[in-house]
């Protein structure tokens, strides 16, 4: 698979994996129902993901119990896996709430922390609803994480919005940004191009718009955009990744127009 640089040291595959339905099938974006997988599923998973050579791991508070579950099927193979999470977004009794305090995020980081089994996170994002990037750094979510980056807790601060505009306003508070790139919507391609160009670290989220689009070949051609890291993809299927992973690669030679 191949890697790529982030800022902190970090290198990601440039295939990574969304783990959403770890934890969690209420109130998600899927075409279809599903079961919440099994212990044993999850580590099979995470056995193909490994050996198709995909390290980085996306989840959130968010994601029902994705974090905890993460933590166990990893323990004692964390040097392999780049994880990211988020902090700002809750999910209880099928609905979001958000908080974007300096003592939240400080107690979400804690708890990630602890859910993942690890003394350091590789990524965390504010995960945003929304509102104006202005309003979340009043709020004091990027200048706590900026204090945990400053003790060695977090490696990259990110941002993952929900617009250009929102992403535009955010990258000079972070080290990776999350976009939302897919066929049927390319609005946010010039923003990671320019994230990518200003030295950001670029993850592409929803590429298959959350299931709605199944074609591995644009999953590929989306990885190889000017200024792209990586591309996440949520699946319970090894083939499936195994067929978005060689799409990845099979594009490499790929150029955007």
């Amino acid at each position: 698979m191949l890697m790529r640089p982030l800022p902190g040291g970090v290198a990601v595959s440039a295939l990574g994996l969304g783990t959403v339905k770890f934890g969690r099938n209420v109130a998600v974006k899927c075409r279809r129902p599903f079961a919440l997988p099994s212990d044993g599923e999850i580590a099979a998973l995470l056995a193909a993901a490994k050996a198709l050579g995909i390290n980085l791991l996306d989840t959130a508070p968010a994601y029902g119990r994705s974090e905890e579950r993460i933590g166990e099927a990893i323990e004692g193979e964390r040097r392999h896996w780049v994880l990211a999470t988020k902090v700002g977004e809750e999910f209880a009794a099928g609905a979001s709430r958000f908080d974007f305090s300096a003592d939240h995020v400080l107690r979400s980081v804690a708890r990630s922390l602890r859910r993942l089994r690890t003394d350091v996170l590789d990524m965390v994002l504010v995960h945003s609803d929304g509102r104006p990037v202005a309003a979340l750094a009043a709020a004091g979510a990027f200048r706590a994480l900026r204090q945990l980056q400053r003790e060695g807790v977090v490696r990259c601060v990110g941002f993952s919005g929900k617009s250009a505009g929102d992403g535009r306003a955010a990258l000079p508070l972070v080290d990776v940004l999350m976009c939302t790139v897919h066929d049927g919507d390319r609005r946010q391609v010039p923003l990671a191009a320019a994230a990518g160009a200003a030295g950001a670290g670029v993850l592409i989220k929803k590429p298959m718009a959350s299931g709605t689009r199944a074609d591995p070949a644009a999953l590929g051609r989306i990885a190889h955009l000017p200024g792209v890291a990586a591309v996440l993809t949520g699946t319970l299927r090894g083939d499936h990744l195994a067929a978005n992973a060689a799409a990845v690669e099979n594009a490499s030679t790929w150029r955007a127009p």
